[in-house]
């Protein structure tokens, strides 16, 4: 029977002390080494088939390599690439990811953090974050590294990542304002969430501001981030008394699923109503019309997090900003047009 390769084998090979093998070895530590050295163990421990036990450095180190990624819905294509993002971080510095899916559930949220703490992760990246999250806040009250990603929680010393919320709305308006459109309908993301009411403030701050005058009527508010609550909001507001040309989304789901309750109703996007989305999820300009939104960075906000989660973590733990904003862009495609005569 074949015996385990171990980091002795490796020093004798290369005629260098088994310390020196284990900080080549750990990408944390071998910046102390030359690349000459570095390179010629990695090349023995390849050759002999070696095989790092990460059971035993877990014991040595306290640590399991293992960060955890907690995701709204995994079915959301806006999270690949931001996952994506965070593994090209950690991958290269021997961290493995453990993703969750929370289905937007809170009991599940709870039952999925116990499931990481369970398996020792050494931190957690968490994008499914409701506004009040005590049990988050809890764990991370307790000493693990937590990072929240696109949602923040109220109320919380936990450092979190987010975009421009309002820089990203004030554009849209702008945009639609600029196109004539005054009579601006607004489908809220789920109040519960950060990224809901960030953003629903964003659109009544920035209505002031170009001087609309939104009655409570053209707002409404869905339960999730996804088609069916865009065809339900926007069959509210094809009910309401008040008239509009546009429909300024919180996301890009909802607003497909806005654009199908339209023609579901005999309407067409974008020359009878306009319809905006928020986040520029993948594969948006394969489907007609192809969708005007705002931006986000996805792959780079995977990175960033995972950067400033690693910093949480260690080996030598650093404070961290606790609000990182990132910018976005306006993305201008074919679900907007200028509103016709009679309503403009």
């Amino acid at each position: 029977m074949k015996t385990r390769v171990t980091l002795k084998d490796i020093a004798r090979e290369t005629g260098v002390h088994v310390s020196t093998v284990s900080r080549a070895l750990d990408p944390n530590t071998r910046t102390s080494l030359t690349n000459e050295v570095v390179e010629r163990i990695k090349a023995a421990a390849e050759k002999l088939g070696y095989r790092p036990n990460k059971l035993a450095y877990g014991l040595r180190t306290n640590r399991t390599m293992t960060v955890g990624v907690m995701i709204p819905d995994i079915t959301n294509m806006l999270f690949p690439p931001i996952v994506r993002g965070i593994e090209s971080v950690l991958e290269p510095l021997g961290y493995a990811s453990m993703i969750v899916n929370t289905d937007n559930q809170e009991e599940r949220e709870g039952r999925l953090i116990e499931v990481l703490r369970e398996r020792g992760v050494d931190g957690i990246i968490h994008a499914a974050v409701l506004r009040s999250d005590p049990k988050i806040a809890e764990v991370a009250a307790q000493g693990l590294p937590v990072i929240t990603l696109n949602r923040r929680i109220e109320d919380s010393n936990i450092a979190y990542v987010i975009n421009d919320e309002y820089a990203g709305i004030r554009m849209m308006l702008e945009f639609l304002f600029g196109q004539g459109h005054r009579r601006i309908a607004h489908l809220a993301g789920p109040l519960n969430l950060s990224t809901g009411q960030l953003r629903l403030d964003a659109f009544r701050r920035a209505s002031d501001e170009l001087g609309l005058s939104v009655p409570s009527s053209l707002i409404t508010a869905s339960a999730r981030f996804d088609e069916d609550e865009g065809r339900r909001c926007a069959e509210v507001l094809l009910d309401s008394v008040e008239p509009f040309t546009a429909i300024l989304c919180a996301n890009d789901r909802l607003a497909l699923g806005a654009i199908d309750k339209l023609r579901q109703r005999g309407l067409e996007c974008p020359n009878d109503v306009a319809v905006t989305g928020f986040n520029d999820m993948p594969f948006l300009d394969l489907i007609k019309p192809r969708l005007t939104t705002i931006r986000i960075q996805q792959f780079e906000a995977g990175q960033m997090v995972a950067k400033l989660l690693l910093d949480l973590i260690g080996p030598l733990p650093e404070d961290v900003s606790q609000e990182t904003i990132l910018p976005v862009e306006l993305v201008v495609r074919d679900s907007v047009a200028p509103p016709k005569a009679a309503f403009a």
